[in-house]
């Protein structure tokens, strides 16, 4: 029971924004873990960069692309059944965020981020629901899981509306695609991060010391910690978890009193 509890061994993966940041982290862990894993990303370059880096650890496939919205994510699906017809593990991870004053905050702003966001996950998941079955077993579940932000859980005061709401929405939506698609054997659940040095998070990687002193930990999110939440539930140490979101964040959603 308790053998390879953590092990990836023999999975198929794929990772939405996969290239860098937060993605780049669960992407790596995934491949040290054993998994078989497939990035995507908008920026070619960047996309086999990272999965020719990633593949000194095992195997990292690019799959470079823009996946936004229903029709970006049904192509990546389409690209992606070309390589696998099983689908043991999908993390949806690409996004987007946009911060304007409240009087100024653009229309463009708003669909940007929903649709990356919010969208993107949901016609992913439904597009690449027959390859999740296929993988998918009472003794071992398929996983999706939807990185989510400590924003969608509490009160971030910058402007950055359609993100906070987008975050809000994920959590929520992880909640009933969990209740849903366990009865197929297909555990959805949920990450929310804090601070991550990342090119989404620029204050973070460029300002650590500063940002430190606001999180209860004392420090910013290093990629180990990342990459560990993301192989709990993907791995067999994380099938009883079914629509919730694991939040790693240094205790920051705590001290702004989320729970």
């Amino acid at each position: 029971m308790f053998d390879n509890l953590f092990s990836l061994k023999g999975r198929v993966a794929l990772i939405t924004g996969g290239s860098r940041g937060i993605g780049e982290m669960i992407a790596e862990g995934y491949v040290r873990a054993g998994a078989k894993v497939y990035i995507t990303a908008r920026k070619a370059p960047e996309c086999l960069a990272t999965a020719e880096r990633l593949s000194e650890f095992g195997t990292c496939i690019a799959l470079p692309g823009d996946a936004s919205g229903a029709d970006g994510a049904k192509a990546l699906a389409a690209k992606f059944l070309e390589h696998e017809s099983k689908l043991d593990i999908l993390v949806n991870n690409a996004g987007a965020a946009w911060g304007a004053p409240l009087d100024e905050f653009p229309e463009s702003g708003w669909d940007k981020v929903m649709d990356l966001n919010v969208k993107t996950p949901f016609f992913l998941i439904q597009a690449l629901h027959g390859a999740l079955k296929a993988a998918a077993s009472p003794q071992q579940p398929a996983k999706v899981i939807n990185i989510a932000s400590i924003d969608g859980l509490s009160v971030n005061m910058m402007e950055t509306y359609s993100y906070a709401a987008s975050k809000s929405g994920i959590i929520h939506l992880t909640k009933r695609l969990g209740l849903e698609m366990a009865k197929e054997n297909i555990n959805v659940t949920a990450i929310a991060p804090g601070a991550f040095a990342s090119s989404m998070n620029k204050v973070a990687r460029d300002h650590a010391d500063m940002v430190s002193q606001g999180v209860p930990s004392g420090r910013v999110g290093e990629p180990s910690d990342m990459a560990g939440a993301a192989i709990f539930l993907a791995s067999r140490a994380g099938d009883y978890v079914v629509g919730s979101t694991v939040v790693v964040d240094g205790g920051v959603a705590q001290a702004r009193g989320a729970f």
